[in-house]
């Protein structure tokens, strides 16, 4: 152990005069018992440093001795050191039973959001716990293409510029996207690496990596062999302006302003008073309507049910009048018109009745030849010029305000469009019922265990899966077509364009010509892989599959539960015959102070990175890890600001340890701290009341958070922590440590103190590494011995032993430390002041509590000198301020010490009469029938409570002043 120059710690120090009132006050009018040769050595204490393994002279961190705070700019350096150490990746020669958490990979166009924050805390909270228990620790990393928010990206950059997508053509620009995502696509990995996530980078993956997109391919070609892959025309979400259809899942419903037109249908072959009129937010799909339905049991329109209706502006088209169930007869008219082609509901009922389906639209959102003079307007233009001329020609009824539930797509903010159209579809039902078994079994466990209700539903009622996207950017459909072939007849599935070819020429010849589907795969095809082709599958030999699969946690959000969760257990264990993974944690929302969804509309998104800067990232990962597993946090200022002084807090602490750990050089001291041993119920029982009672807290406390930290209830180990570390360790241990630092009583009660304090703040800062990895790093550098960095240091031990008698009789010690503390505060007794006692407890009682003396007149500041001990009530009872703290342990404080009696009665005097005066009003008002009648309920009800409590206060200063005075006759 090497030590470097320290600076000498003076009595007239801050931080000492902050911390020790009992020695430094200039108020105190006895000076301390403490020998002069005590006072000496502590003068002459040196703070120190040391040297430990990977700090040297590389300014990677800096001690709490020169600093008087943490200093967040060392996070950077400590993150960077960590990553040089080797210490992300997996090490094993530390265990056989690996620990394996696949990042959810974030979009390659991202920049980081509290959502990011939230992930990589909780996820980072795991791997640090489970790397410190010895396991082999992995942490894969990477990041998604992101198909349609990256070409929409690119597509916008190059707008900007004057340049279309079709103008560049499909390989220009597939390389003008690359050279984006070389140049800005590590924006967010170097983001995330700011929130401390300890990843094995060195294992970075990208979905369109060579590897990944082999994986890809794999799973196309074998879910096609298998018959679950096909192709047909069925109703999808299209996006107009990217022309390509968008997931279910990435749909966002909003409810906007809109408007419900009300249109005359007349019944053909009756007469101007024969028509039905129908209500429908999208005037312009009627160029697309194939029926109009009613109820079956309508009376309003029964007669009309086999007739035909005449679709208006379509030059006398006629459609059939049905009748259906489905019909609403209480919405709108009670008439439906029917258009297949554009209503996802109507759809499934055309396919139903066997209604043809008619597309009115083409893929950029304008109409069609099929809507006559409408054909090339805008879908939106269209319904204006529609309504118009439907009043022109008096087939209007009427237009209303209607709220309407418009469908927006999650990328580019459109309204999406349903149409149908020519996609390939996952069978989903045989992949689904695999994944329904694996939770039913046990295999797979949901965290919180509500959501499997939600997984089982969402299984159960599963559709087929559109995995085709008209664009350019992303993994091509492995599928290729013979020119001059029927398209839908024939097409070749295979691994490679050689591999087309070559089963193209075995059936068509050497002379025929191939050319690939132009469609690329859903992202979330590629995404439903991540966990084992980040692995090495589907080259299967890998050393890697075989060590870390499946992984041992899945951390998300439980927004994409379905979006990627369920999809990646389908393809695991269809593509592996395991479960990807053993858990599946869902996290919340991240929400503003006032519980709203963040977003730039409302204005109150909190930047993670700026929050960094002004707070640091432990007290945000601290602040985040709160939460309860599935439910949304909100966040505030409040709760920054007040867990960045916890960081402080432990600064401090820091601070304090080292400041009183002995001199370099004295190294008898050194051994008689080292000859102190925490781990047997003999060495416990050994120590003096306050230690034996904080080493006892710490070992529940390591028991209790090891088991919650196992259990991933993260939010109960932070709090556990918390309450630890603010309430015993900084409140009562530090505090009562003084005792032994600053006092006399030999080295040897020094040592003590010194040991344990070292010795639970070591564990304290191993227990919350893994949420506030950077201040507890650079606190743990700084203490004496380090052979290890805290990153890689083994958890604490389990089961070590307790004193539960010694906690209960400290337990009394607070109990009458508080009292003392309380009667001060209602007196008004100034702090520096020390004052008489006599603690009256039985001979079992006083036998501890008097041994700690010198603790009780430290922590609440008692004049040590006289200070009794006895076992019945003193002389003077009857002038002293009687406290009971538990049962058999009582303390009088005589009064005359807190204050000035005879002050104090003419203070309480005219205190009592100026709160009578304000009593006696409020009862004049409650008591005045014209106010309790006529005045507001909440008004009245707000007297009566003042009146109350009011009151109280009159009953507790007429009983003081009442005590104060019958002092005040005794003593004359």
């Amino acid at each position: 152990m090497a030590f470097s120059n320290a600076s000498l710690l003076s009595s007239s120090c801050s931080v000492c005069n902050r911390l020790n009132p009992l020695l430094f006050s200039t108020q105190r009018r006895r000076r301390i018992s403490l020998s002069r040769s005590h006072f000496i050595r502590f003068r002459s204490m040196r703070l120190i440093t040391v040297s430990v393994a990977g700090m040297g002279d590389s300014g990677v961190f800096t001690s709490p001795e020169v600093a008087k705070a943490f200093d967040f700019s060392a996070e950077e350096r400590i993150y960077k050191w960590w990553e040089s150490q080797g210490y992300f990746k997996p090490n094993f020669e530390r265990g056989s039973d690996p620990f394996v958490v696949p990042m959810p990979p974030p979009n390659v166009t991202g920049s980081l959001h509290m959502g990011h924050a939230m992930f990589v805390t909780l996820e980072d909270i795991m791997v640090r716990y489970h790397r410190m228990r010895g396991r082999p620790t992995l942490w894969l990393p990477g990041t998604d293409h992101a198909g349609i928010a990256t070409q929409l990206v690119v597509e916008r950059m190059l707008a900007a510029e004057g340049i279309k997508r079709v103008d560049l053509g499909r390989e220009e620009f597939t390389k003008r996207v690359w050279e984006w995502k070389e140049k800005y696509g590590g924006t967010i990995t170097n983001q995330i690496k700011r929130l401390g996530a300890s990843c094995d980078w060195t294992r970075e993956r990208f979905t369109l990596d060579a590897q990944l997109s082999r994986a890809v391919v794999e799973a196309f070609v074998r879910l096609h062999e298998k018959g679950l892959i096909y192709q047909g025309s069925y109703m999808v979400n299209w996006s107009p302006n990217l022309q390509t259809a968008v997931s279910d899942l990435e749909v966002e419903y909003s409810e906007e302003p809109g408007a419900l037109y009300h249109i005359k249908y007349r019944v053909a072959g009756g007469s101007r008073s024969d028509y039905l009129t129908i209500a429908t937010t999208r005037p312009e799909t009627l160029f697309g309507d194939t029926a109009v339905a009613v109820h079956p049991e309508d009376e309003r329109y029964s007669k009309y049910i086999g007739k035909q209706a005449i679709v208006p502006m379509t030059y006398g088209r006629h459609v059939p009048i049905i009748s259906d169930k489905y019909v609403d007869k209480d919405f709108g008219t009670g008439v439906l018109k029917i258009s297949p082609g554009h209503d996802h509901n109507d759809y499934l009922l055309a396919r139903k009745l066997g209604l043809p389906i008619l597309n009115i639209m083409n893929k950029d959102g304008t109409l069609n030849e099929v809507a006559g003079l409408y054909c090339g307007l805008d879908r939106f233009e269209a319904r204006k010029k529609l309504w118009s001329d439907l009043e022109e020609t008096g087939l209007t009824v009427k237009k209303e305000a209607y709220t309407l539930r418009v469908p927006r797509s999650q990328r580019g903010g459109e309204i999406i469009e349903p149409l149908v159209s020519k996609q390939w579809f996952v069978t989903m039902e045989p992949l689904a019922e695999k994944a329904l078994q694996a939770v039913e079994k046990g295999e797979l466990t949901i965290m919180p265990e509500r959501f499997e209700k939600i997984y089982d539903h969402w299984l159960s009622n599963i559709k087929d899966w559109c995995i085709s996207r008209q664009l350019w950017w992303g993994h091509r459909i492995p599928v290729w077509y013979i020119v001059g072939k029927d398209c839908e007849e024939e097409y070749i599935v295979a691994r490679s364009t050689e591999e087309a070819l070559q089963k193209a020429r075995e059936k068509h010849g050497k002379n025929v010509e191939i050319y690939q589907d132009p469609d690329v795969l859903d992202t979330w095809f590629s995404s439903a892989l991540w966990p084992f082709s980040t692995l090495g599958w589907p080259d299967v030999s890998a050393e890697d599959f075989k060590n870390f699969y499946p992984t041992s946690v899945l951390e998300t959000g439980h927004d994409i539960l379905f979006f990627w969760v369920a999809r990646m257990v389908m393809m695991g264990l269809e593509f592996t015959g395991k479960v990807p993974f053993s858990n599946i944690y869902l996290h919340g929302l991240i929400r503003d102070s006032q519980g709203r969804k963040m977003s730039k509309t409302l204005g109150n998104v909190i930047d993670p990175l700026d929050t960094i800067k002004e707070y640091g990232t432990d007290a945000l990962r601290f602040t985040l890890s709160l939460g309860t597993a599935g439910q949304d946090l909100n966040l505030s200022i409040e709760r920054l600001t007040s867990n960045k002084a916890f960081t402080n807090k432990l600064w401090n602490a820091g601070k304090f340890v080292l400041q009183n750990l002995p001199r370099q050089s004295d190294l008898p001291a050194w051994k008689a701290m080292q000859d102190f041993k925490f781990d047997t119920e003999e060495s416990l029982l050994k120590l003096p009341l306050p230690e034996c009672w904080v080493v006892s807290k710490l070992h529940m406390l390591i028991d209790a958070v090891t088991m919650s930290y196992d259990k991933f209830f993260f939010g109960d180990v932070a709090r556990e922590i918390y309450d630890f570390f603010w309430a015993d360790f900084a409140d009562w241990y530090i505090e009562a440590s003084k005792a032994r630092l600053y006092q006399s009583g030999g080295d040897s009660v020094a040592s003590v103190a010194q040991a344990v304090l070292l010795y639970v703040f070591e564990n304290i800062l191993k227990l919350l590494h893994p949420f506030m990895p950077f201040v507890t790093e650079e606190l743990w550098q700084s203490l004496p011995n380090r052979e290890t960095a805290l990153i890689v240091s083994a958890w604490p031990q389990t089961s070590l032993p307790r004193q539960a008698e010694s906690v209960k009789k400290f337990e009394n010690l607070q109990a009458l430390t508080r009292a003392i503390r309380n009667a001060r505060a209602e007196y008004s007794v100034e702090p520096a002041r020390r004052i008489s006692a006599s603690i009256v407890a039985s001979s079992e009682v006083i036998q501890y509590i008097s041994k700690e003396r010198e603790v009780l007149a430290l922590l609440s500041r008692l004049d040590l000198q006289n200070v009794s001990f006895t076992d019945s009530p003193p002389g003077d009872a009857n002038q002293s301020v009687h406290l009971v703290a538990s049962e058999g342990l009582e303390a009088y404080l005589p009064l005359a010490d807190m204050v000035d009696i005879s002050a104090e009665v003419q203070r309480l005097t005219k205190r009592l009469a100026k709160m009578q005066t304000e009593y006696d009003g409020l009862m004049a008002r409650l008591n005045s029938p014209s106010f309790v009648e006529k005045a507001p309920e909440d008004i009245v009800r707000g007297v009566r409570e003042k009146a109350a409590e009011a009151e109280e206060k009159l009953t507790l200063t007429r009983n003081r002043l009442a005590f104060l005075q019958s002092t005040v006759l005794v003593s004359n």
